[in-house]
This record gives structure tokens, sequence and C-alpha cells, in this order.
């Protein structure tokens, strides 16, 4: 009888050894994904962070405003871009960017860091990049405004984080357009006035 029972549970014991090795396994692989995936976020998100907090002669950020698709004569674009020695304002016609009005200021490195910290505390650097035909915005949003804002290392785009005004054209930009948009056109005097000129 003794011999029967021990024949009996032996396999039992086998099969609950056999189910806990593959929970234990299973629990370890989800972790190792996780805190992977967890761990490469927060990389990505601090070295995005310290791209845009640095104040050195050869960064600057830039946020470029591409108007509705139409045809060449009426098509309007801006582009403001501050670094930590100036800050410039370029208003643009037609397709190949003729240059309509420019003003181009000084700036000093108290100014920029205010910028640039203001830019962070508005989530800047949280959005993810997108690659290839998702990064292309050729075509997006044709009935209203792009949004499209670089971190720029040296004239060298660093990170580069789109959103636009057209439903389903969320883009990568994980932060509030209007408050980065604001935070950009205060840095150039009567920016809102010459923005109101052009038909976007």
């Amino acid at each position: 009888m003794a011999r029967y029972n021990n024949t009996r549970i032996a396999p039992i014991a086998l099969i609950l050894i056999i189910v806990a090795i593959a929970i234990a396994a299973l629990v370890s692989l989800s972790r190792a994904v996780f805190f992977s995936r967890q761990t490469t976020t927060s990389t990505q998100s601090d070295t995005s962070q310290s791209e845009l907090l640095n104040t050195a002669a050869d960064r600057a950020v830039r946020m470029t405003v591409r108007g509705r698709i139409v045809a060449d004569e009426d098509f309007r674009s801006y582009q403001i871009t501050a670094t930590s020695s100036s800050r410039t304002f370029i208003t643009t016609a037609g397709y190949l960017n003729t240059q309509i009005n420019r003003i181009a200021l000084g700036n000093n490195i108290p100014a920029y860091e205010e910028l640039v910290y203001a830019l962070n505390r508005a989530n800047l650097d949280k959005g993810t990049e997108l690659s290839g035909d998702q990064n292309d915005t050729r075509g997006i949003c044709a009935t209203g405004r792009l949004y499209r804002f670089e971190l720029l290392k040296a004239d060298q785009t660093v990170k580069t984080l789109w959103t636009s005004t057209c439903r389903g054209s969320a883009g990568s930009l994980d932060a509030n357009v209007t408050q980065l948009a604001s935070l950009f056109t205060a840095q150039i005097p009567n920016a809102q006035s010459l923005i109101g000129k052009i038909d976007l």
C-alpha cells in the first residue's frame, strides 16, 4: 500500500515542480522585458533632457510651423530659432521657402537657459521620435497646421518631434503644442502680429 502511494505521489510532485519552474521562468522573463523597456525609455528621456538643457554655444531649439497645403503662391510657413546668442524669426512664402520677413535678435545664456528649462517643464523632451515613413510629414494635415520642434547641435538635428492640428495626425510630440508654441513666439517681440499677417 505504501509503495502504491509513493508511485502515485512521485508523478504529482514532479508535475508540481515543473509547473513551479515554468511560473518562475515566466515571471523572470516578464520582469526582464518590462524593466528593459522601462530602462530604455528612461535612458532616452534622460538623453533628450540633457540635450535640451545644454546651453553650449553650438546648441539651439527650433520651431517650424507649416500652413495649409495650397497653391504655391498661397503657401505660408514660419520658423523661430533660439540659441544662447541669437533669436531668429523667419516667415516664408511658397514651397521653396522664399523669405517674406526676417528678424534677427541677440540673446544671452541666462535667457536661453530660462527658455530651455521652460520647454523642458512643458515636456518637449518627452516625445519619442518616429522613424521611416512614420516620420515623413509630407502631406500631413493638408487643411491645418503642422508643428515641428527640433533640438540642434552644430546645425545638425539631434531630435525632431512633430504634431498637427488635424485629427488622426498626432505625430510624435507628447506635449501641449499650444504651450510650446507660445514659449517660442514669446521670444520674438511682435511675433504674434507678424504671424497674423500671413495666411496659414
